[in-house]
């Protein structure tokens, strides 16, 4: 993606990750339709070229994003043109959350509404000690409608998620590592996010998909059939070079290097 004056989502290819930056700080990162454009854009890119392994999304400035644009929603004459703008915005978050390329949100700062939405369509969340987390919508009438309320029932005990999404109160990233929403807090995220993308980007590409599909649609499925998924898609695994070169790997004491076929 090359650079505009009207970009508000930065693609940068550091090695075989992709650190996708969302850039309106003077709005702490307002979600509007041109960064779901610009998201969707990029997902394109990425999911292109076989080389980016690994996603890492974060936030210009203090925040990681303080959720939708109010100012784009406040120009929506009805229902139906908040159901469009909801309906793009939850058509990218659901094709983050299905891409078969590993995501890790770098959450520097606040994380409100769409931007919590965001985080939590990743598969795997960092996030600085400053960052806090929230679901403000109810304080505007509202509630989240990018899948936060399903997102967070699924992730959170239930008594946990409702009093997010009644309260619409902030919880802070100790809190969140707690609930389990986050995989650690550490002091400069974007950094250890990096790190760990460019960790997974080294292991199989092909497990690591299967690994992000077993779990989100085993969890939709009866056990029985969830483990039928499991053996067949693992079958399935068996039969790559990457499986042949971890085996070989192993017995000659070496680190695999895993070409992704």
């Amino acid at each position: 993606m090359s650079a505009a004056a009207d970009e508000v989502l930065h693609l940068e290819r550091r090695g075989r990750v992709a650190l996708l930056t969302v850039d309106r700080p003077g709005r702490l990162n307002a979600i509007g339709s041109d960064t779901v454009a610009q998201l969707d854009a990029a997902l394109d890119v990425i999911e292109a070229d076989p080389e980016l392994r690994a996603i890492v999304l974060t936030g210009a400035g203090r925040a990681f994003s303080a959720g939708a644009d109010i100012t784009e929603l406040d120009r929506l004459t009805g229902p139906a043109d908040f159901a469009r703008f909801v309906k793009g915005l939850t058509d990218v978050l659901d094709r983050l959350a299905a891409c078969p390329v590993v995501s890790v949100a770098a959450v520097n700062g606040l994380a409100f509404g769409g931007g919590f939405e965001l985080a939590l369509a990743c598969d795997l969340r960092l996030a600085s000690p400053s960052a806090r987390f929230g679901v403000p919508e109810i304080k505007l009438g509202l509630l989240p409608a990018a899948a936060g309320t399903q997102r967070l029932s699924r992730l959170l005990p239930v008594t946990v998620a409702k009093y997010l999404l009644m309260t619409g109160e902030p919880i802070d990233a100790g809190r969140a590592l707690h609930y389990g929403v986050l995989n650690d807090v550490v002091d400069d995220v974007v950094g250890a996010a990096l790190a760990l993308g460019e960790s997974l980007a080294a292991g199989p590409p092909a497990s690591l998909a299967a690994a992000k599909r077993l779990v989100d649609v085993g969890l939709t499925m009866p056990l029985a059939s969830a483990i039928v998924l499991e053996r067949e898609t693992v079958a399935g695994l068996f039969a790559t070079d990457d499986r042949v070169e971890g085996i070989s790997a192993f017995l000659e004491k070496r680190p695999p290097a895993f070409g992704g076929h």
